[in-house]
């Protein structure tokens, strides 16, 4: 592995076009798929004539093969395993300040290329840009639905909508899609719909479930801060490996039980750690097509982004069996009710061998430092475990849009698929040595951002949360559990 450097010594811790066809029976369980040993990848990259006409291979696997791939595509059921809290769309109805964004990652270790789609919504209580009687009545507001991909070798491409009436998301789950452009007489979807139909009423938009995703955008000129790519299209299914939390135990809150109230904003839910998807991406005149591609997505919502934020994640590795999972992430967010005031915050998450091993401010300690750009260094350690991660990159990274609540849909963090990472994860024994080693890996293909700001030095940081509000935080409340009491009060995402 190139560009992989020694971490134990480091100062830093002194103190990561076919048509699909129905099927009903999953070829392996949530609970098998963590287990297996490392498998081959076959995957191909073919150039595109047009949109219905592919060439032969420009890459294969190596033993210069078509990869001809069929992602196939289910229904998402309902009370799924390994379902996480917050899955659902968490808009309220109301005229307060709200965005909401989702993150799918598809990596394709083979040709060491990562496709990270991101879709934003703005204020969706006004369906369209706000009139001068509305801007009046409740200030300056952005609106609109946004869909960007940092795709292969940096490029990327956007198409955005000031309108959002042709957006819908599932209130209980993890469903979401909008049209920018319909099929001639045709209507827009409003729920999860098969892929033959989306393809018949829809010229331009997405739609994504746990378990599909599918889409067509066109860039819409508004950006110059990247190499473009004019159009993409995908078509992939997914099989999950990891929510948050252990395989076969309920899963978790990223953020803690509080997070189903809109109270520490913005808040953040990490939806499947690690999963395995198999499909096709047309990233301009490319066309890639994999099997069992180590996947992830997310989500952020509330009242605004953070003010300043770091980010680490990957799931391609060396050094292990099976399937592992890294996420990372940490910033600066306002404290509700106290003005100006703001606290850090940060956390680190690692699956592997089915269960998961997590470090948040009220179990232990979260350490990092993190350069304005280039390298992220964490450490942290709970009462069982403790664990290092550092990543360097020489890419220059690319830009991207966040709905931000100062200037809306705009350019508010870079990020980069080409990090050079190393995990280690070890027991700690009773009087804090190290004990049984149970990760030591390392990876080229880590995705790393930071955002927010202004940026001007290495920020250095603590996780300090007063003793209180690590107890109340930390409180065992199954919130899911107690609004299953009284369902007709359960907050909407939850």
């Amino acid at each position: 592995m190139d560009n992989v450097f020694p971490i134990a010594k480091n100062p830093c811790f002194n103190s990561s076009a076919f048509l699909p066809k129905t099927a009903a029976i999953l070829p392996f369980s949530p609970a098998e798929l963590p287990f297996r040993k490392k498998i081959r990848r076959p995957f191909a990259v073919k150039a595109v004539l047009n949109a219905d006409t592919i060439n032969s291979s420009i890459a294969n696997d190596g033993e210069n093969e078509a990869v001809n791939v069929e992602p196939v595509y289910e229904r998402t059921p309902r009370n799924r395993p390994l379902r996480t809290p917050h899955s659902g769309f968490h808009f309220d109805g109301t005229a307060r300040r709200f965005f909401e964004g989702w993150y799918f990652k598809v990596s394709i270790p083979e040709c060491r290329q990562s496709f990270c789609f991101m879709y934003s919504l703005e204020n969706p209580a006004f369906s369209k840009k706000l009139s001068k009687l509305e801007e009046a009545q409740y200030g300056t507001r952005s609106t609109g639905v946004g869909a960007q991909i940092l795709g292969a070798d940096d490029k990327f491409i956007c198409q955005f909508s000031e309108e959002s009436r042709n957006f819908w998301g599932d209130r209980d789950e993890l469903m979401l899609g909008n049209t920018f452009v319909l099929q001639k007489n045709m209507q827009p979807p409003k729920k999860e719909i098969p892929p033959q139909e989306f393809n018949r009423r829809v010229l331009e938009g997405f739609q994504v479930t746990p378990l599909w995703h599918q889409g067509s955008i066109r860039d819409d000129g508004r950006n110059n801060f990247a190499e473009i790519v004019k159009t993409a299209r995908w078509a992939y299914n997914t099989r999950p490996v990891y929510g948050w939390g252990n395989v076969g135990s309920k899963q978790k809150s990223t953020a803690g039980w509080l997070a189903a109230f809109p109270v520490f904003e913005p808040h953040w839910q990490i939806c499947m750690a690690g999963g395995l998807s198999t499909g096709w991406i047309e990233w301009g005149d490319k066309r890639y097509e994999f099997k069992n591609a180590p996947s992830y997505s997310e989500k952020n919502w509330g009242g605004g982004f953070p003010r300043k934020w770091f980010w680490v994640q990957c799931n391609v590795f060396e050094g292990a069996d099976g399937e592992v999972a890294l996420t990372a992430g940490g910033g600066m967010r306002q404290l509700p009710g106290l003005g100006d005031t703001f606290e850090n915050v940060a956390l680190i998450g690692v699956h592997y061998g089915g269960l998961f091993y997590e470090f948040v401010p009220w179990n232990g300690v979260v350490n990092w430092e993190v350069d304005p750009w280039g390298h992220w260094c964490f450490s942290a350690e709970n009462e069982a475990h403790v664990v290092e991660v550092e990543v360097t990159t020489k890419d220059p990274g690319t830009p991207l849009r966040a709905p931000t609540s100062e200037a809306g849909f705009s350019p508010a963090c870079k990020d980069t698929c080409f990090g050079d990472l190393r995990l280690r994860l070890w027991e700690r024994r009773y009087d804090g040595t190290e004990g049984k080693v149970i990760l030591d890996v390392t990876s080229n293909m880590a995705a790393a951002e930071v955002g927010g700001g202004p940026w001007f030095c290495t920020w250095k940081g603590k996780t300090n949360t007063p003793e209180i509000a690590t107890r109340v935080v930390g409180l065992p409340i199954d919130v899911e559990g107690i609004f299953s009491l009284a369902p007709f009060l359960k907050p909407p995402g939850l």
